[in-house]
């Protein structure tokens, strides 16, 4: 008596349900990914809740509305303000300039103060007010 089976072994794996695995998983990974590193670009804000003081020595620069340049409450033209940084710096050995802007002035007066201080190769601080009520 020879008897056979009609119905052969096939081995299967189901995967019906790895597609939802795979958007879990990918879902996961762009949630973490984005909280990882939220804050990249620091900006610093022309107002300000709390004031650092500098101990090193320091040249003022202030330009006003009108556009008007003082380097330590002297005048001068914007054509000056690099040959005039240059020979106040030289005696100082860690030297710091505090810009003081008035507020309303462009972000392009400002650019062209920091072109300035990136020539002399020298750190330049944006003075700031502090808020009331702080």
């Amino acid at each position: 008596m020879n008897i056979k089976r009609n119905k052969h072994f096939k081995p299967e794996v189901s995967t019906s349900s790895l597609n939802d695995i795979m958007f879990f998983l990918l879902l996961f990974f762009l949630i973490v990914s984005t909280l990882s590193n939220p804050n990249v670009i620091k900006l610093l804000l022309p107002s300000s809740k709390a004031a650092q003081t500098l101990s090193k020595q320091q040249v003022t620069l202030s330009v006003t509305k009108d556009k008007r340049y003082f380097i330590d409450n002297q005048q001068i033209s914007f054509d000056q303000i690099e040959p005039i940084l240059k020979s106040r710096i030289v005696s100082i050995q860690e030297p710091t300039i505090v810009l003081r802007f008035e507020n309303t002035l462009s972000v392009q007066d400002v650019i062209d103060v920091l072109e300035i201080g990136t020539r002399l190769k020298v750190k330049m601080v944006m003075a700031t007010n502090k808020k009331a009520g702080s």
